[in-house]
């Protein structure tokens, strides 16, 4: 099992970027999928999930409004658009899933997730 997240880069505040998850060696269809990220010297924190089951999305309140994850079935692969974004938002963003359906109090812990891809940089600075 492969995620590769992709997409990162440097933005100016207000701005917007599109982080891509692709799987292979497992299919993203019926999994549940967050984005996490991790800012120098800052716990990993939860930023997103859609849930397998019932396709649910979740947001972090920092978040809410101006992230929104998706997914496309034909591509196996999970997007994070990023809108609005603020120098707060500065971390490196990864994707992990897992085959199981995280209750909704844990859905954006690092410990429901199996697999995780490398991370990508996001850089919000003028």
């Amino acid at each position: 099992v492969q995620l590769q997240a992709s997409g990162g880069g440097l933005v100016q505040p207000g701005g917007s970027l599109r982080l891509s998850c692709a799987a292979s060696g497992f299919t993203l269809n019926s999994a549940s999928v967050a984005w996490f990220r991790q800012a120098p010297g800052k716990e990993r924190e939860g930023v997103s999930a859609i849930r397998g089951g019932d396709r649910k999305t979740v947001y972090a309140t920092s978040v809410k409004g101006r992230f929104t994850i998706s997914r496309d079935i034909a591509k196996n692969t999970v997007y994070l658009q990023m809108n609005a974004l603020k120098p707060d938002d500065t971390a490196v963003y990864y994707c992990a899933t897992t085959s199981g359906n995280p209750i909704y109090s844990n859905i954006l812990q690092p410990n429901a997730y199996t697999y995780w891809g490398q991370g990508t940089l996001v850089t919000v600075s003028s």
